[in-house]
This record gives structure tokens, C-alpha cells and sequence, in this order.
């Protein structure tokens, strides 16, 4: 709840719901995923997140708001799960589809980690997924101390070249190029609204990439709404 660029934006009206249920709703029509447990911090201010958890029947871990990656395994462990699935709370258009994919290359390779956002960027920012054992992130947490990995849960996994990494690549019908998904600024909450309204009448709350995509390519004025908002890099 204490973003800098947009605070209180996981939990923000869009579209008559919070951003979160919008999300969880999604994660939800994953046929692959076992469970949702939300991560947040320990901070007074994300005492709202614990009383929307409880209210939406979401698993709710609280830890460090520094040590992110600590936070992620202690509430994955916390879940008995052995493959962690990891999503950010401000991709409020995530697709169903893209993370069914990367669960389903994850099991069906000898592979660390499944990514569409690590080392090859070709979706929209925001439509991200991650996929890699539960025991793998544990080992970076016991061994790796660099604050900026700490922050970024998986990025010691793109760093370094120990791991072996599957780099989804987006078919042509899943490609905007200059599109943003997540929820970061103003600007990015103007372009979900606009893109809700387009189609959730048509498909429901829950569509998938392939409707997104052909949305933006046919409305670049919709793309524009967000598209001079910038992306953090981890370092």
C-alpha cells in the first residue's frame, strides 16, 4: 500500500472493484494453480491488505517490506507448496492464459525457471509470469545478500548463468509492442479503466491476451494513454 509512484494502488477502484480482486479473480481461472497466498509486509499501512484478504478467503503471509525475497519464500512455505508461481499485486490485467503456459512449459521441461519478463522481453509489460521451485529461490535467500536482489525476488536467477532458463516468447497474436499492463502511475489505472470498458461487456472479467492484444493494436490511442510511463530497473 506504500507505493511511491501511486500509493494505496493495489487496492484501488477500478472499474467498481479493487485492483485485487480484479487480480485474484484472474489467478483463479488458472486450471494449474493449487492456491493464492498474498505477500505483504509487516507495515501498519498494509493493515488493509490483511482485512481484504480475510474478506476475499485469500491466504495472507506478512513479512519484511525491505527483504521481499525472504517475504516470498516464508509465505510460500507457509502454503506447502514445492513451485512457486510468482506475480506482482499491481498486474491487475493478467491473463490466465499466459500463466497457464508458463506452468505448463515449467513441468513439461527439465528447466530452473519458466519466465516471459527475465532475460527476453516480447509481451507487454505486465501480462508477466515466473515459475521455479521453492527450493531454488531458498537457496539464493540463504546465500545472496545484494539489496537489490532482496528487493527483485528472481533476479539472481536472470544474473547469473548458473541457472537454466526457459524465455517464453509471445506469438505474434500476443505482441503490442509499447504496451503497459501494470498499475504504477495515474496514467496506468486511466488505460485498465479504458481497457475494461472495451471489454469486459464482451468477454467478462476474465479474457485472455489474445482479445487484449487485437484491442490494442486496433486502438492506439488506448496504448497512448500509459505509453510515456516508465519502467523501474532493478538496478
Amino acid at each position: 500500500m506504500g507505493s511511491s509512484r501511486l500509493p494505496g494502488k493495489v487496492l484501488m477502484d477500478v472499474a467498481g472493484r479493487p485492483a485485487l480482486d480484479r487480480l485474484v479473480e484472474r489467478l483463479r481461472a488458472v486450471p494449474s494453480l493449487d492456491d493464492v497466498v498474498l505477500a505483504t509486509t509487516t507495515s501498519p499501512g498494509d493493515d488493509a491488505l490483511e482485512d481484504w484478504a480475510a474478506q476475499a478467503g485469500v491466504a495472507c503471509h506478512r513479512g519484511s517490506e525491505e527483504d521481499v525475497l525472504q517475504r516470498v519464500v516464508d509465505a510460500q512455505t507457509a502454503a506447502g507448496g514445492e513451485i512457486v508461481v510468482e506475480v506482482t499485486g499491481d498486474c491487475t490485467l493478467l491473463c490466465p492464459d499466459v500463466i497457464e503456459l508458463g506452468i505448463e512449459t515449467f513441468l513439461a521441461n527439465d528447466c530452473d525457471v519458466v519466465s516471459n519478463c527475465g532475460r527476453v522481453q516480447t509481451f507487454p509489460l505486465g501480462a508477466d509470469v515466473q515459475v521455479f521451485p521453492l527450493a531454488l529461490l531458498a537457496d539464493v535467500a540463504e546465500r545472496i545478500d545484494d539489496l537489490a536482489v532482496r528487493e527483485h525476488v528472481s533476479l539472481h536467477f536472470y544474473e547469473s548463468p548458473d541457472y537454466r532458463v526457459i524465455n517464453l516468447v509471445a506469438p505474434e497474436t500476443w505482441r503490442v509492442p509499447g504496451a503497459r499492463l501494470q498499475l504504477d502511475y495515474p496514467e496506468d489505472h486511466a488505460f485498465i479503466e479504458a481497457v475494461l470498458a472495451e471489454l469486459e461487456p464482451v468477454h467478462g472479467p476474465v479474457f485472455g491476451l489474445a482479445p487484449l492484444a487485437a484491442l490494442l493494436r486496433a486502438r492506439p490511442d488506448i496504448v497512448a494513454i500509459n505509453r510515456d510511463c516508465e519502467e523501474k530497473a532493478p538496478r
